[in-house]
């Protein structure tokens, strides 16, 4: 089992074509590995810009990528794809997060008119994979690739990185640190119609009580002073797209306001509940 680690740099565009912007690929880079993780190829090549003439200025920073470079250098993003489909060779497909996957389907979409992405038959969520095996997994605050390098004790150079090999570099290093391939093999999927489905599905919070998806017997709070299940003394009211109530502790007599959050997921509804005293505090489930 040969391990691709794929990374990618691109830059907002407007397009005419479909009336919105589009993440632009400017830069495909990637590094093959065999299951002991030791380098046997490499993947660095630019891609010229046909939405976005001039890169913005922030990219361009980020980057240090220059708009003379890519238009003297860059493929074409079908030649470009074309010749990382030879590399990659139905090997596994790593990314850190699932940004990079989904630009490359936007960016297939805008080409091909098909969002599938030819070469990709495995896939895995390296960020996920080393959230988990760190114990630091969190929907709403996703671990960063600096961040979990240095978590790990690696090294990085801030001036290296923002390109694309050197970032599959990094990702490598972190994989390293963590890897298990009993354990790492289990985040491993086939990129067949449910991948998609998944991979594509909108998350989005729940704001009507009466939604069949409630499993309404999980609407209790439990005081934290007693241990019990308290009485609930007003209805549901939707808050910030929560549900909120106020509650009282039949033993302590506490009276309290409950906030729940319930956020319908490609698996299913996922439920956050929070006590509070006076005015909620902030989620961040608030400005989604």
């Amino acid at each position: 089992m040969d391990i691709i680690i794929l990374d990618l740099e691109w830059n907002g565009s407007y397009s005419k074509k479909v009336h919105h912007y589009v993440n632009e690929i400017i830069e495909i880079g990637a590094v093959k590995v065999n299951e002991k993780l030791e380098i046997i190829d490499t993947f660095s090549t630019l891609v010229k810009p046909e939405i976005g003439k001039k890169l913005s200025s922030h990219i361009a920073s980020l980057t240090h990528i220059s708009n003379d470079e890519l238009f003297e250098k860059g493929l074409s993003f079908i030649s470009a794809t074309n010749k990382f489909r030879e590399f990659s060779r139905d090997s596994v497909i790593l990314t850190w997060g699932t940004s990079d996957i989904l630009t490359l389907m936007d960016n297939f979409n805008y080409y091909t008119g098909d969002s599938e992405i030819p070469f990709l038959k495995s896939y895995c969520n390296l960020q996920e994979y080393c959230e988990y095996t760190l114990d630091v997994h969190n929907p709403a605050a996703q671990l960063g690739l600096i961040n979990c390098a240095e978590m790990l004790g690696i090294n990085s150079d801030e001036e290296e990185l923002h390109r694309a090999y050197t970032d599959a570099i990094l990702s490598l290093k972190c994989l390293k640190k963590l890897y298990n391939k009993k354990k790492f093999v289990n985040y491993i999927s086939e990129a067949d119609d449910e991948f998609y489905r998944k991979i594509t599905f909108k998350n989005k919070l729940i704001t009507d009580i009466n939604n069949p998806l409630i499993d309404k017997s999980q609407l209790y709070f439990i005081c934290e002073d007693c241990g019990i299940r308290v009485e609930q003394l007003t209805h549901f009211k939707v808050k910030n797209k929560n549900f909120v109530a106020k509650f009282r502790c039949p033993k302590c007599r506490k009276v309290f306001n409950g906030r729940i959050s319930m956020r319908l997921k490609f698996d299913g509804v996922t439920i956050k509940k929070r006590a509070y005293q006076n005015e909620p505090p902030k989620l961040p489930d608030d400005d989604e």
